[in-house]
């Protein structure tokens, strides 16, 4: 048994990075199936329950901006971290003064998306765990704007504002087929040695992305 929810999220900026890209950060045409599970999961998620997104609304016209923006270009190796725990005195820190770089984004401005998703009990939902009692924290938490942390469009500096749609008619701004190519679906994580990324073709039929029939490949 599953269900459902709607909710409406917008913000001024969004970045869904496309992995192709290895430099540069150039983001999708719209939000990522994963970047919509995240979002909904900051405001109710608990290991009893899994979101799955069905479908995404497109309500704004796709539009793009160009920023550049600070970005450290090194991270700590994990050999540096192995060295500390083994009593070794090497500095786990990363100096932002001298790793600094520029680095040009390109982003979506603009964006306000209906997420359609619901929910399915997991195999750690114990004898309380009920669809009913998960439902209505969720509907609760997302009518009363509370979340566990801010939900955010791709990178942290976007934040995404949401309310719980309760209206019955989405109207969107596209009519007819717009091919978006293919798009990051989620990762699988059944193997946590080996985290797989999943794909997908992502086609918006009448600004409508339905994912309840999408072929996921890896």
């Amino acid at each position: 048994m599953s269900f459902g929810i709607k909710l409406e999220v917008w913000g001024d900026y969004a970045l869904f990075s496309r992995p192709e890209m290895k430099v540069e950060r150039v983001s999708y045409d719209i939000i990522t199936p994963s970047a919509a599970r995240g979002l909904i999961e900051s405001i109710y998620w608990k290991p009893a329950i899994r979101w799955v997104i069905d479908r995404i609304y497109v309500l704004n016209p796709i539009k793009w901006t160009n920023v550049r923006r600070n970005e450290v270009k090194s991270k700590i190796s994990a050999r540096n971290v192995k060295a500390v725990m083994n009593g070794g005195n090497d500095l786990l820190c990363i100096s932002t003064s001298k790793d600094i770089q520029q680095r040009a984004s390109l982003l979506l401005k603009d964006v306000r998306y209906i997420i359609e998703a619901h929910f399915e009990l997991t195999d750690k939902a114990g004898e309380n765990d009920t669809c009913d009692k998960h439902y209505a924290i969720a509907i609760r938490r997302m009518k009363n704007g509370q979340c566990f942390n801010q939900p955010c469009f791709g990178c942290r500096e976007f934040p995404a504002n949401f309310k719980l749609f309760e209206g019955d008619k989405i109207q969107t701004p596209y009519v007819g087929e717009k091919d978006l190519g293919y798009m990051l679906y989620d990762l699988d994580f059944s193997d946590p040695r080996n985290i797989k990324p999943t794909f997908f073709r992502a086609v918006l039929k009448n600004g409508v992305l339905d994912l309840t029939d999408s072929e996921v490949f890896q």
